[in-house]
């Protein structure tokens, strides 16, 4: 075998056999980098070579729009935005038979949306939804498989972290476009997770929400606007070039706070656990994201992307069976590994595969965003999965058969966007950010 294969064996091989083990993923990748890098190159260059990698992947402005986001995310959980939000959920899915349920879907959606967070978006609708669905006779395990399911939209709809990261590691693709592309794949996946909930929801008989009345409606509205005003100006302003996506997330945090204050819901005592909040989980993503850029420049200087494209070329030139492959794989790696190493483990490893492939930068950040975002609901380690079954106090080895069958719009939905790339890329032309 070559150095190359070699190379990646010892890499890989190290890198799961330390999570195994329970080493902390951020380690585990640096440990695994340093100890791959030592059979190209002596002992001092290596480490000095990590050691300069990981210091060069965190230089970059535009990781604070990461730190910012969360921030705003974090301050809009205990600003009394999501009572509000919730309020217009319910106004919009009210109607239907299952009501509660779809207004779980709509109001994940709306607060992942503002958010950036699906664990923030599970959390927070499972605690509020979950007394009341029970109340009105929902199965406890429906419910729960219902607020996991829909809580990742979310992450596709932003703003949010993942879009910032890919960019970073394709060399700069657009921003803007990533999050204008998000919004189609986002409404796509919770039209059909609420087809779902609304056929079993009507094979149950569970009830219909009392009708609002036309006044009440319009309180409801006028109350969401300011909070669903914060996406049109910080993806406006983004998309529009008036600023970048770190001055964005910025104004993020400013209009966030301002809300809050308005609402008075935020008080001062609440400030300290923000800023800790968000410096423990900024930490825990800038030290995986500096410790992934080490992996991917291993992965670069022993040419492992380029002979992993040649392998997958090798077995076929057929687009349709090679995505399908990459699919496959994503799906699977999501079941074992959170969303964030996952997109800088593999993205520098399918990135190369894709663009030799024609698939557009912005196409194939959906189709990585979407299919690794299905991961954080799905055993062993999914923290959606988790978060979803202690807020409603339901075992996961009781929410995993409800569950089951919201794979199946989960998936169809990962499938239309790999397949159709319109879905993805259509409002980013609109927009004029892509050609």
């Amino acid at each position: 075998m070559d150095v190359t294969v070699w190379t990646a064996i010892i890499l890989f091989g190290s890198f799961f056999l330390l999570l195994f083990i329970g080493v902390p993923i951020a380690v585990s990748i640096t440990i695994s980098s340093f100890v791959s890098i030592l059979i190209l190159l002596p002992m001092t260059p290596s480490l000095l070579a990590v050691s300069q990698q990981i210091i060069t992947g965190l230089d970059s402005t535009v990781l604070l729009a990461l730190v910012f986001f969360m921030l705003a995310g974090s301050i809009m959980n205990n600003g009394g935005i999501a009572d509000r939000l919730i309020n217009l959920a319910k106004l919009i899915g009210g109607r239907m038979s299952g009501s509660l349920a779809h207004t779980n879907i709509i109001g994940n959606t709306l607060f992942g949306a503002i958010s950036g967070s699906a664990i923030a978006a599970a959390a927070t609708m499972g605690r509020i939804m979950h007394p009341q669905e029970k109340k009105a006779g929902y199965d406890p395990s429906y419910a729960a498989a219902v607020n996991i399911a829909s809580a990742p939209t979310g992450l596709i709809i932003p703003p949010s972290g993942m879009p910032i990261i890919y960019s970073l590691l394709t060399g700069g693709t657009s921003i803007g476009a990533l999050f204008i592309a998000g919004y189609l794949p986002g409404l796509l996946m919770i039209a059909l997770l609420m087809i779902v909930a609304y056929i079993l929801a009507k094979k149950a008989k569970y009830p219909v929400s009392k009708p609002i009345s036309g006044g009440e409606s319009f309180k409801v509205i006028l109350q969401a606007i300011p909070s669903l005003l914060l996406i049109i100006i910080v993806i406006g302003g983004i998309a529009g070039g008036i600023f970048t996506a770190t001055e964005g997330a910025a104004v993020a945090v400013l209009y966030a706070s301002i809300l809050s204050v308005i609402y008075r819901q935020l008080k001062l005592t609440d400030i300290p656990k923000i800023l800790r909040e968000t410096t423990i989980y900024s930490g825990i993503i800038m030290l995986l994201i500096g410790a992934s850029t080490a992996m991917s420049w291993v992965l670069a200087y022993a040419g492992i992307p380029q002979a992993i494209t040649s392998s997958l070329l090798s077995i076929t030139d057929n687009t349709t069976i090679l995505l399908l492959i990459m699919l496959v794989i994503l799906l699977v790696v999501g079941t074992f590994m959170d969303i964030a190493p996952a997109l800088l483990i593999f993205t520098p490893i399918f990135f190369p595969v894709a663009t030799q492939m024609g698939i557009d930068p912005v196409h194939f950040g959906m189709i990585m965003a979407v299919a690794l975002a299905i991961g954080v609901t799905t055993p062993p380690i999914g923290t959606v999965l988790f978060i979803g079954s202690s807020v409603s106090g339901v075992p996961i080895e009781k929410i995993i058969p409800k569950l089951l069958i919201f794979y199946i719009p989960l998936i169809v939905a990962l499938l239309l966007v790999a397949f159709i790339p319109e879905i993805s890329l259509f409002l980013p032309k609109l927009f004029g950010l892509l050609d």
